[in-house]
This record gives structure tokens, C-alpha cells and sequence, in this order.
């Protein structure tokens, strides 16, 4: 993973120092709170519902086990003994005293983490695929083009205040999509064209919240030295043309749809013969300084493992089976895998960690591992280079922790925001329905029989928790003063993006959950195979039959009009 050098240190160093100055001439009444604000906002402080909330960056989601070990410490002695892990592959603390955030920022700097850019109109934090460096399907790994991204995005002078926050991610895998860059601000995908040249195809104009769309190509083959220069026209045009009267309307996917797609393409092309091999052209020395920081590990010269799968996934241990079944995925190097530590446990927040966990976990990083874990989009952990023979030894140390569910991108492998327990621009909450949702559908068997599914839960339309993009979304509304949930089937993040789309009428807190599990039911009985996905039925039946059995025949018209 990248190594800071030492203007990096110097820099996170600094800022918290400085910091410490803003924080002490708050207290003192130097300087009011409307003039604290956008200082703490630099430093990735928010004011949420009851408390401060600090955001701490995991740049494309890659973690070592000494961070993870800080990010523990600080939960610890700060906050109140956990972090949770976000679907920007961030970590945030919902508890820490203002007092105590420059200690905080201070601590983070000595491992090479900050806060920076995690909040405010800035790019933020540059994400990617979290099975980046080890996957089977990938071009290479696109890390090194996330870090570059990050190292020209920080601080750069133009792009402090642009009209609205700016999400980045990167992927270089050709038939899949781990990072959902169609619903970015700018997705970049590393592709390969017809004489095998690699070069970058990006989009623009993705995004979720009031208005959700999938991003447009503007630029299909970008080369390689060219991708910051590309970038900063996009990023030019956007601050120059974006609104700024309208903090609803200040997205670039507001300002793509309202200048088409051709016309925004031909403004980024113009500014792009002005700057193009400039100073911000890539040369093949810096591509591979920063290439050399995510070389691979030191793997042992094993043979391929298919078989010892197999056989675990079909051998006497069943708690075994399903967790290799639904929680490892294929590595490039033989005889490895990727494993996947789900933070759904029953009774916990989606995405939290203790701090006693997160020390085992880096543990677990070092033991079974090289020291290094991913933040994924779905608020879970990977370990990236796990040896097949260790498997045994691994799950059942994650059973003693509490972390053995064998649910990934199952249904109660879903996303959740924090809602109204603890943002105050939430409607509703969402960490108490989840919670219900994991419990009402533990049954690992029933799970599988589901097969690949995705439920995500927004507390209001920001739709931090992805609503918008679940297979089965729940989007938190108000009704005079009470909390509802609308229902929507049919999202998708990845290649074959698609909007969610509402059933009908909402649901009180009361019958949500009741009515996931009429959907999941319906679907089982609609569907041909075991093999045809809940999004397959979804695509190919509609609306109409999951209706029929969430509202009676007399108000199913009502219904389906009310809530649009």
C-alpha cells in the first residue's frame, strides 16, 4: 500500500496542529460556530444529530493492520468503543468531544491517516474495488490509478470549493463492477481496446440522492498519461458551470442532464486541448513510482486449491461450508483467496466494529494474511490473501469474535445509513430496521436458497444507504411526524445499472419488514430456477406480481399511484 514520504507526514502532521489552534479559539469565542464551521469541515467534522461525528479517510479502501489497530485505540479512548465503516470505504465515529479531536488527528497522522477531504465541497475520498490487486477478472490492479487520482486531487486550489461534493471511483475489471462508477460523479474504468492498448473510459454524471442517474461516457479511450489532464477538465468545467443557487441542483449530474451529454463532452474536449501535455501529463517514471508502492506480497509457490474448496464447501462441517461457499472469492495467485468479513452479525448495526474486534481482526490481518485488509462499499471487511489450507483456522477464530456469518451479498448482507438515530437530516430510522430485517431472515439456508440479492435502507433521499441501487430498497419518508418506508425493487449498482423502482404506496415501521418478506416469498414462487436471480424476475415480470401480494385488490390502484 502507498507509503507516505515525508512532505505526506509533514502535511497531516501540520494540519492537526493547526487544528488544535481553530478548536482552542472556539472555545475561547475568538471565533463563532458559522465561523467554525467550514474549518471543521476541512478536518472531516460533521455536527450530527446529538454529538460530532469525525470521518476518517481509507483512500480505495485498502487498510493495514497498525491503522486498524489506532482506528481500534482511538474507539477506545474517544469514542465509545467502536467505529462503523461506511459505503465510501471511510470509518466514522459518532461520539468524539470536540476537545479531543485535534488528540485524534494527531493520533491518525502517526499511521499515515487523516481526515482531509472527507466532507465539504471537495473531491472526496477516491474510491475503488475492494478486491483490487488480487482479483481474477481484473485488467491490473487500478489502486495505483486511485492513488494518483488522490495525490492530484488534495489541496489542489481549484477544486476546494466547487459547487457540490465530487465522488471519484476507479475500476479496471472488463465484465464485472464492484465500485458502481456509473453512479459517481466520475467513474473511471481501466479498459482495453481492439489493438490491446489499455487506456481509460470515463463517465460522468452518476449519482443518487433526490435525482438519481447513471453516469454517461464522455470519454471512451482516455490514454494513460492522460487521465489527470482529463480529469481536471472535467472537474473545470463542472466548477465553472455548476450551480451554486440551488444546493439541490448543484450535482454535475444536474448540469450533464441539463446541457446533454454532447454538449458537456465538447466543453471538456475544449478545455482539454488547453491543458493536455502539460505539466499534469503522466510519465511512465511516476506511473511506476506509484505502481512500486502495491507491488504483490511475498506469496509461497502454491498449487491450485479448487479441490480443498470443494471439499470444505461439501465436508462435515456445514458452518464451515457455507462461510467458504459465500464469503471467499477466486485469487489470481493459486492457492489463495479473498475472504470476506461480514459486519451484518445479528444484534449489531450494519458496519460497526468494536474496538476489541478490530485489534483481533488485525490479528487476523498478520496471521492469515500480509498485514493488509480492504474496506468494501457494502460496510464489510476483506482479508485479501488468505492461504485455502488456513481457512479452517480463520473461521473459527471468526466465529469467537462474532464475525462468521456466511452472508455475503446475501440478503442480510445489507446496507444500512445511520438514519435518525443519529443524523439530523434523516426522516426515519434505518439501524432498527435493519436489525429486524437480520434477525427475521437469519437462516443461512433460506439465505441461500435466495441466492445473490441486495437490500440497502436510506433514512431520507441522500440515500447514503444506496436505496436507489438495492435489488429490494427502503427509502425512511416522513408522514406527518410519523416514520414510513417506501419499498422499490429492481437497482442495480454494476454493469447492467439500473434505478430501483417504487411499488406503491409506503409502509409504517410497523409493516415493513412484513412486507420484504411477502416480496421474497412471491419471488421464490415466480421464479423458474434456483439459478434465475431476485433481479432477474424483477427485470422480466415487473412490478405487477410483487403488488398483488403487498396490497389487497380494493387499494392495490391507490397504491401503486401514492408515494411517486
Amino acid at each position: 500500500m502507498y507509503q507516505y514520504d515525508e512532505e505526506d507526514q509533514r502535511i497531516v502532521e501540520e494540519r492537526a496542529q493547526q487544528f488544535r489552534g481553530q478548536v482552542d479559539r472556539r472555545f475561547s469565542g475568538e471565533i463563532a460556530e458559522v465561523e467554525f464551521k467550514p474549518l471543521r469541515l476541512q478536518n472531516g467534522i460533521y455536527m450530527q444529530l446529538h454529538a460530532y461525528m469525525l470521518r476518517v479517510a481509507i483512500p480505495y479502501g485498502t487498510l493495514s493492520s497498525q491503522q486498524l489497530r489506532k482506528l481500534a485505540h482511538i474507539a477506545r479512548v474517544y469514542d465509545k468503543s467502536y467505529g462503523h465503516f461506511t459505503t465510501r470505504q471511510n470509518l466514522q465515529y459518532n461520539w468524539p468531544k470536540l476537545d479531543d479531536l485535534p488528540k485524534i488527528l494527531a493520533e491518525l497522522a502517526t499511521v499515515q491517516m487523516h481526515a482531509i477531504q472527507t466532507s465539504g465541497n471537495c473531491v472526496r475520498n477516491v474510491t475503488s474495488d475492494h478486491f483490487a490487486g488480487v482479483a481474477r477478472d481484473e485488467l491490473e490492479d487500478p489502486r495505483p490509478w486511485a492513488e494518483l487520482i488522490r495525490q492530484w486531487s488534495t489541496f489542489h486550489p481549484e477544486f476546494a470549493a466547487l459547487p457540490r461534493k465530487f465522488k471519484i471511483a476507479v475500476s479496471s475489471t472488463p465484465d464485472t463492477d464492484r465500485t458502481a462508477v456509473r453512479f459517481h460523479d466520475v467513474g473511471v474504468r481501466l479498459v482495453e481496446n481492439a489493438a490491446g492498448k489499455r487506456g481509460f473510459e470515463v463517465l460522468v454524471g452518476g449519482g443518487m440522492g433526490r435525482t438519481p442517474q447513471i453516469a454517461e461516457v464522455i470519454g471512451k479511450f482516455v490514454e494513460r498519461q492522460d487521465l489527470l489532464s482529463y480529469l481536471e477538465a472535467v472537474l473545470r468545467v463542472y466548477n465553472l458551470h455548476g450551480r451554486r443557487d440551488n444546493i439541490y441542483k448543484a450535482r454535475i449530474k444536474i448540469l450533464v442532464s441539463a446541457l446533454g451529454v454532447e454538449e458537456f463532452r465538447a466543453l471538456v474536449e475544449a478545455e482539454w486541448e488547453q491543458i493536455k501535455g502539460g505539466p499534469l501529463q503522466l510519465t511512465p517514471a511516476e506511473i511506476a513510482r506509484v505502481q512500486a508502492h502495491f507491488a504483490a506480497p511475498a506469496y509461497q509457490q502454491l498449487t491450485a486449491a479448487d479441490a480443498v474448496l470443494a471439499g470444505l464447501k461439501l465436508g462435515k462441517n456445514r458452518e464451515l461450508g457455507r462461510f467458504v461457499q459465500n464469503n471467499t472469492t477466486p485469487h489470481k495467485q493459486p492457492g489463495y483467496v479473498a475472504v470476506t468479513i461480514s459486519l451484518k452479525e445479528k444484534g449489531t448495526p450494519p458496519g460497526d466494529l468494536s474496538d476489541y474486534q478490530m485489534d483481533r481482526v488485525a490479528d487476523l490481518a498478520e496471521r492469515y494474511g500480509f498485514g493488509e485488509l480492504r474496506v468494501t462499499h457494502t460496510q464489510n471487511l476483506v482479508l485479501p490473501d488468505v492461504q485455502v489450507s488456513q481457512l479452517p483456522a480463520l473461521h473459527a477464530e471468526l466465529v469467537e469474535l462474532g464475525l462468521g456469518t456466511a452472508n455475503a451479498n446475501k440478503v442480510t448482507d445489507l446496507i444500512a445509513c445511520p438514519g435518525l438515530d443519529y443524523c439530523a437530516l434523516a426522516n426515519a430510522r434505518s439501524i432498527p430496521v435493519a436489525m429486524e430485517l437480520m434477525a427475521r431472515f437469519e437462516d443461512i439456508d433460506y439465505q441461500n436458497d435466495l441466492g445473490e440479492l441486495s437490500l440497502k435502507i436510506s433514512g431520507c433521499i441522500n440515500a447514503c444507504g444506496h436505496h436507489h441501487v438495492g435489488n429490494i430498497g427502503i427509502l425512511g419518508i416522513d408522514k406527518q411526524g410519523q416514520e414510513f418506508y417506501q419499498l422499490a425493487l429492481g437497482g442495480s449498482p454494476g454493469h447492467d445499472a439500473s434505478i430501483a423502482e417504487v411499488v406503491g404506496r409506503a409502509f409504517p415501521r410497523s409493516e415493513i419488514v412484513g412486507a420484504v418478506e411477502k416480496v421474497l416469498s412471491r419471488y421464490l414462487t415466480l421464479r423458474a430456477s434456483p439459478e434465475e436471480t431476485f433481479l432477474d424476475v424483477v427485470r422480466q415480470k415487473g412490478l405487477g406480481p410483487f403488488q398483488e401480494v403487498l396490497y389487497p385488490a380494493t387499494q392495490r390502484q391507490e397504491a401503486v399511484h401514492a408515494d411517486h
